[in-house]
């Protein structure tokens, strides 16, 4: 546009000087002896126009011979620049794929022969991330050591760097060397949001859980992390806070919670352990409450049921409400039982727990109808219990004692047999103070009960009340008198006597 507009203002110039000078005609005289010119106005003012663009021509033409060189440095410059920048922009696409390996191979060269010192701290960055993920550490600090140097003077390319250094410490459990570059940014007073995010990392590395407490609530204000994100940490933080105060400091702790914050579970059962510790047996309940209100939480409820015999009473009204809302909590009738087991209340206790568990198998719940029966002297339902208890927990092994145990080789064992007591074996070996070295469970054969477990409960008959025929005789004198393959029947004490050869 600005082309056609300066044509225009020459062409209209041209107009008025050609009328301009055809109307005012004469003679232009230049004397230079020898010689007389003279010339008409209009062709003198023409040449003086053709001499002053040809002299501008002539003038503009040695310029641009003059600045050729420069012109070509510039040029080749301008090449280079544009080569190191697809080169580097290259490089880090790689780093975004993954391709870190190509990474080595883009930024290599480049971050040697650049002159851009933005183009090789760029380089020296990308290259060190791909170094660590590869985790060539050496090459990694190697990198870094070559964009500290190149960043020196620049302030916002030294911050790039000691963000990006101390994002890969963190990544290493290098704590406290990340906090030694993020320090300083923050301590500068800007408002550095991913320096703080950081530094929020390298603590909750540490365990400082005052400097996480600190730091989540300065990013939570600042809108940098949302409530959901913060509240855990907040959580956990303040619970270890809590756990770890005395009596002052945890009042301290405690009244800087938010309302919403105290009826965390972590925090409600960090303070109601503090209270419990005092003998403030109240105050914890009214902790959990508040806590159990929100959600029936299995832990609180657990706490919640570790009270003294003189409130049993009270927690077990208020749980009893919960109930009515919520009659299918598996982990809620399973408290209630253990709160009947703390008043000694058998009856309900067994109604609760036998309800929790039609909804659910728990470890838990078999432990406590076993400490339930137990208490009741029903040993043989509490060990029935505490089998489906380990089992459930999948400690020990659920095997049907109806099925025949392959004969053992104690041609290894140690030692005794760990017993209660000698007492407890009524032998005249035993009373002399003389332990067997090993027992056969072998001829061993119970009852399956409703739950797949042997149950034991009634006593054998004498020996002298069994109808003795020839088969069993048969049978016994086999199994008295066949050696058992790979076994040294010479070191098997089923008998008390020791040796069966002295039969």
């Amino acid at each position: 546009m600005r082309t056609w507009f300066w044509t225009f203002i020459v062409l209209v110039l041209a107009v008025a000087l050609a009328v301009v000078l055809r109307e005012h005609g004469g003679n232009v005289l230049i004397i230079a002896q020898p010689w007389r010119i003279e010339l008409s106005l209009t062709l003198a003012v023409l040449l003086v126009v053709a001499a002053f663009i040809a002299l501008y021509a002539l003038l503009r033409f040695l310029a641009w011979l003059v600045s050729r060189p420069e012109r070509l440095r510039a040029w080749r410059e301008k090449r280079a620049q544009k080569k190191d920048s697809q080169q580097l922009e290259s490089g880090w696409i790689c780093l975004v794929e993954g391709r870190y390996g190509q990474v080595e191979q883009e930024l290599g060269k480049l971050l040697v022969r650049s002159k851009s010192i933005h183009t090789k701290v760029l380089a020296g960055l990308a290259l060190a991330r791909a170094s660590h993920h590869l985790g060539d550490y050496v090459r990694r600090d190697e990198a870094l050591q070559v964009v500290r140097e190149t960043a020196a003077n620049e302030p916002r390319l030294r911050e790039a760097a000691a963000m990006a250094t101390a994002e890969m410490y963190l990544d290493q459990n290098r704590s406290q060397d990340a906090l030694a570059l993020l320090q300083p940014l923050h301590d500068a007073g800007s408002r550095h949001s991913h320096a703080a995010t950081l530094m929020l990392r390298a603590y909750r590395q540490l365990g400082d859980h005052d400097k996480v407490y600190e730091l989540t609530r300065l990013l939570l204000r600042r809108g940098v992390i949302d409530k959901a994100q913060a509240l855990p940490l907040i959580e956990s933080s303040a619970a270890a806070r809590i756990t770890a105060a005395d009596i002052e400091g945890f009042k301290s702790v405690w009244g800087d919670l938010k309302s919403d914050e105290k009826l965390l579970p972590d925090i409600a059962l960090a303070a109601a352990a503090v209270h419990d510790k005092a003998g403030r047996y109240e105050e914890a309940g009214k902790i959990l409450e508040a806590a159990l209100n929100i959600q029936l939480e299995a832990r609180l409820l657990n706490a919640y049921s570790q009270c003294p015999p003189e409130l049993v009473a009270k927690r077990l009204a208020r749980a009893e409400g919960w109930l009515r809302a919520h009659p299918d909590n598996s982990d809620l009738l399973a408290e209630l039982g253990n709160l009947c087991l703390n008043g000694q209340l058998w009856g309900p206790g067994e109604r609760y727990l036998l309800r929790s568990m039609r909804i659910r198998s728990d470890v838990r719940i078999h432990a406590l109808l076993g400490n339930l029966y137990d208490g009741l002297g029903r040993d043989a339902d509490a060990m029935k219990h505490w089998r489906l208890a380990s089992g459930v927990a999948g400690v020990l092994p659920l095997l049907r004692t109806s099925s025949i145990l392959p004969a053992a080789d104690l041609r290894g064992d140690p030692g005794l047999v760990d017993v209660g007591s000698v007492s407890d074996l009524d032998t005249p070996d035993a009373r002399q103070g003389v332990l067997p070295i090993g027992a056969s469970a072998a001829d061993y054969l119970g009852d399956d009960d409703a739950y797949g477990y042997a149950a034991a409960t009634a006593d054998p008959p004498p020996a002298s009340s069994v109808p003795s025929t020839d088969a069993e005789s048969d049978f016994e004198e086999y199994f008295d008198s066949a050696p058992i393959p790979g076994v040294d029947v010479t070191q098997t004490s089923d008998r008390a006597g020791g040796n069966r050869n002295e039969r």
